[in-house]
């Protein structure tokens, strides 16, 4: 099954993902997806002409093997918003040969620790990266995403609108590192903060 829709969310640092778990539990949250490993691979064309253009294409597994498209994001009354159409595919290592096949090249691997919860009619997610966890507040209502933020103590002026492969980059950038993914073995002697990241904690 696909989606061909507009993605609007929002993404805040937490300094506490225990205690903000149960503050979705407290608000009523329902848990849809137990924590799930992801491994996601990011492609590009050699000349890197879907980055430069705000676009990704990015094979992802964790219950299931998904292929998505990002178009171009713009912040339209605080909420981050872009065009997105994902689906499932059969076999992991097939969609990637086949895109390989067509001359995409993987620029980036990445993972992460992902919790899903429902609230209302809101997706929220605990996502554990490597050099730290967040949260995604995702719905079709920019009220509705603000409001949830509210109901759950989070501060509004702490959401960034940056992926989290665009965190990243300023994070291999200002501290010089020399690896290309963003892996848990790569940080797994690193200590990052959010001052680091350039965020603040929301939950403070």
């Amino acid at each position: 099954m696909g989606s061909n829709q507009q993605e609007l969310e929002i993404k805040l640092y937490l300094a506490d993902l225990p205690a903000f778990n149960q503050k979705i539990e407290s608000a009523g949250g329902q848990l849809s997806e137990t924590r799930l490993h992801e491994i996601n691979l990011r492609f590009d064309l050699p000349g890197g002409e879907l980055t430069r253009a705000a676009q990704v294409l990015r094979l992802r597994q964790d219950n299931a093997a998904r292929m998505t498209y990002k178009g171009p994001g713009e912040t339209i009354t605080g909420v981050h918003v872009r065009r997105e159409i994902e689906f499932t595919v059969n076999d992991f290592q097939s969609a990637q040969d086949l895109l390989e096949a067509l001359g995409y090249q993987v620029s980036l691997m990445y993972e992460k620790y992902r919790t899903t919860y429902t609230l209302d009619d809101l997706q929220i997610t605990l996502d554990e990266m490597p050099y730290g966890n967040f949260t995604e507040i995702e719905g079709s209502d920019t009220r509705a995403i603000r409001n949830a933020a509210g109901i759950l103590n989070l501060r509004w002026e702490a959401r960034i609108l940056e992926s989290y492969t665009s965190l990243f980059d300023h994070l291999r950038e200002k501290l010089g590192l020399p690896f290309r993914d963003l892996s848990f073995a790569n940080f797994a002697d690193l200590q990052i903060t959010a001052e680091d990241l350039g965020v603040a904690p929301a939950d403070k």
